[in-house]
């Protein structure tokens, strides 16, 4: 059977390079971020997504983060924007009406994780979904709280999951999906079973499978083989990937692929 779908890129050359040579030179056209993410607990994914936002090329990145935070860490970190928290000091419903207007300014939201485990988070984050018309790249534990309920992110236009595959295996679960995911399938059947998938549903995603990462999107795969093992892969590769879609909003699989190649070669 051939695959017409499935393409690999290499360590060594771009399948899109044509985008490594276009890229905004002035910060003011490198594209708006948003990044979300926090609790009173911990702030590493979010802080950890801002650096590496300036490393992939971003021109401004702001961060929103529960004011459960502000006093710990509000005069360190100028970029910082807060919202209500709850008493346990994740995000509260009621912060929906600050995150709101900051996505207005930004071309482009990346949902980082730290959030704790909350049910005004969930709720927050649902409607916040909902009512968002741009670029959404979701990862880390900010996708457990999309496996809830999965099917009005599956059927978003302009949205991205970076999940591990245990996350995508609970994900199949979540919604019946018949060509189950198992971490004893071969390549070829993951390929196969991600192309049926994002040809149902209209969602991306890029997710690691033993040696490999992959891209899917809109039925078509990339793959590509890593020379290492990469501890923590997620945050850094939804990051890299939130900035490249911003700057290419109408080359989205390019956009993915490049930054993929971008981060593993940075």
């Amino acid at each position: 059977m051939e695959h017409t779908y499935w393409r690999k890129q290499s360590a060594d050359k771009a399948l899109y390079d044509d985008l490594l040579w276009s890229r905004p030179e002035n910060k003011a056209h490198a594209g708006k971020l948003l990044i979300v993410g926090g609790n009173g607990q911990g702030f590493t994914r979010p802080a950890q997504a801002y650096g590496q936002a300036e490393q992939a090329g971003a021109g401004s990145v702001r961060v929103f983060m529960p004011d459960s935070l502000q006093k710990t860490i509000g005069r360190a970190f100028p970029a910082g924007e807060f919202g209500p928290s709850t008493p346990s000091g994740s995000f509260a419903s009621a912060s929906l009406g600050e995150i709101l207007p900051l996505s207005s300014w930004a071309d482009g939201v990346l949902i980082a994780g730290d959030l704790g485990r909350n049910s005004e988070t969930a709720i927050m984050l649902e409607k916040f979904i909902e009512h968002y018309q741009g670029q959404i790249t979701v990862t880390c534990d900010a996708v457990d709280y999309l496996i809830a309920t999965p099917y009005p992110v599956l059927q978003r236009p302009d949205t991205l999951l970076v999940l591990s595959f245990a996350q995508l295996q609970k994900l199949g679960t979540a919604i019946k999906y018949s060509n189950a995911f198992s971490f004893n399938m071969d390549l070829l059947r993951l390929i196969d079973s991600l192309h049926e998938l994002t040809k149902r549903y209209k969602f991306a995603v890029i997710t690691k499978h033993h040696e490999n990462l992959i891209i899917a999107y809109e039925g078509q795969v990339i793959t590509m083989k890593l020379a290492k093992e990469l501890p923590v892969w997620r945050l850094n590769v939804a990051t890299f990937a939130s900035v490249w879609w911003l700057q290419n909003p109408t080359k989205s699989e390019a956009a993915f692929s490049t930054a993929i190649f971008d981060f593993l070669t940075n």
